[in-house]
């Protein structure tokens, strides 16, 4: 007995070893801090929700945000960090290599060493040894297979021909596509009206936006699971995280100051109004869509590239969506907050000049920047809205029971005319040009 023990400790100090890459150098990397241009010494130690972690000469660590580093430290940034994980993948295999490969050199060993006292001593208790031995060995055998048949996620490629059939349904929607993305084209416009029944109001009203070419909207046609989903509650308060199938953006439910924009009256009856730039979008999934796209079909693609349904009775994660027999995966609908897209669900790529929580992914189209940003009108509440001719509109609130119209129009050379009326029927005009075209 006193020989195995002998081998067991043998075999076992020959077991899984592990080294760590790097040590403590003398000179600390020179990082450049933006936007003062400032200069700080550290040692890069990891990237965790955004925030890059330095050791600094005085042995303390300290936390800055990625988006602070210039433009060649984040992709210094990027590049050790997929390295230190790619490092750290292979650590854990070449662990689970020599855990292996030392159980198989003890169970030869067990065996060697029951077919060495058989041919000596002749005695039946040495055969415990063999079979110790091999059943170290079928245990290992056992334990390749399992591992090697351990299920994979594969997630299919999205149809892009399917997408596209929806989202050419609407007038004036365009798409093309490249190995990596459908891009959908449109002028921010919807073929439904706007703006009635908002109570919260920023005096905004909805103009053309050029969604189009390189300002197309994109969406992955090659999804990926995120390992850390990244929620909706506390990011991306800025951009659209889904786009619908009437080529009309839809941001998070929370407005840029985490409010439910739709529990405080700064939503009209399809779930929308107008940003800053006069751009209109939602802050509700569109379920008004579900009759022109037909039952069973998305009503939005989410810019990880999972599609968006209505509601379901089916049960849904934490994310609010399910996973398919297929191994696809789609969000769903539900009545009350968060409404959908509780957590990106699949792998996004952030602005590295916007933080959490007001944060978007990238890339996103631009808007075109018209008239300045105006204050909520308290008390105001959109009553009216129509179409009067071609680029043509009026909008119509009330304020003090009295009520107000603005007429506002754009002609072929991106000219924009406002005309305000107010209670007692006079009327100023006013014109403008976009900064950028």
């Amino acid at each position: 007995m006193k020989h195995s023990i002998l081998i067991i400790l043998i075999v076992f100090s020959l077991g899984p070893i592990s080294a760590h890459e790097g040590g403590h150098g003398t000179l600390l990397k020179q990082w450049t801090i933006q936007p003062t241009n400032e200069i700080i010494a550290g040692d890069f130690i990891k990237v965790e929700n955004d925030q890059v972690w330095l050791m600094q000469g005085n042995h303390t660590a300290k936390a800055y945000l990625i988006s602070d580093f210039s433009v060649a430290d984040q992709k210094y940034i990027t590049t050790r960090n997929e390295l230190i994980h790619a490092l750290n993948s292979s650590s854990t295999n070449t662990l689970f290599l020599n855990y292996n490969t030392a159980l198989i050199l003890m169970g030869f060993l067990f065996l060697i060493f029951s077919i060495f006292q058989l041919t000596k001593q002749r005695k039946l208790v040495h055969l415990s040894y063999g079979f110790l031995g091999i059943g170290l060995l079928v245990f290992v055998s056992c334990k390749n297979t399992t591992t090697s048949k351990k299920p994979t996620l594969n997630l299919p490629q999205n149809d892009v021909s399917f997408m596209q059939s929806l989202f050419e349904k609407f007038k004036g929607v365009k798409t093309h596509s490249d190995e990596n993305y459908l891009y959908i084209s449109s002028n921010g416009l919807p073929d439904h009206n706007m703006m009635v029944g908002i109570t919260n109001w920023q005096q905004q009203v909805p103009i053309n936006q050029n969604y189009s070419g390189t300002n197309s909207w994109a969406i992955p046609t090659h999804p990926k699971m995120a390992v850390h989903p990244l929620s909706t509650k506390t990011n991306l308060l800025k951009g659209a995280i889904a786009v619908a199938v009437n080529g009309i953006p839809i941001f998070n439910p929370l407005n840029n100051r985490g409010e439910d924009a739709n529990a405080i009256g700064e939503l009209d009856h399809w779930g929308g109004h107008c940003g800053r730039a006069d751009d209109y979008h939602y802050h509700l999934p569109p379920l008004h869509l579900q009759e022109q796209v037909g039952a069973g079909n998305p009503i939005a693609y989410a810019v990880d590239g999972f599609p968006v349904y209505g509601e379901t009775t089916a049960t849904l994660d934490k994310y609010l969506g399910t996973m398919n027999a297929d191994g696809s995966y789609q969000y769903h609908t539900i009545k009350n907050y968060p409404y959908f897209i509780a957590a990106m669900r699949g792998e996004v790529q952030l602005d590295p000049k916007t933080k959490a929580p007001e944060n978007q992914v990238y890339p996103q189209p631009r808007t075109q920047e018209l008239r300045p940003a105006l204050r909520p009108l308290r008390g105001a509440e959109i009553v009216g809205f129509k179409k009067t001719n071609t680029n043509s509109y009026a909008l119509t609130y009330q304020l003090d029971a009295k009520e107000y119209i603005i007429n506002y129009s754009w002609d072929s050379e991106d000219t924009y005319t406002y005309q305000f009326v107010n209670s007692e029927g006079t009327s100023t005009i006013e014109t403008y040009k976009p900064r950028h075209k």
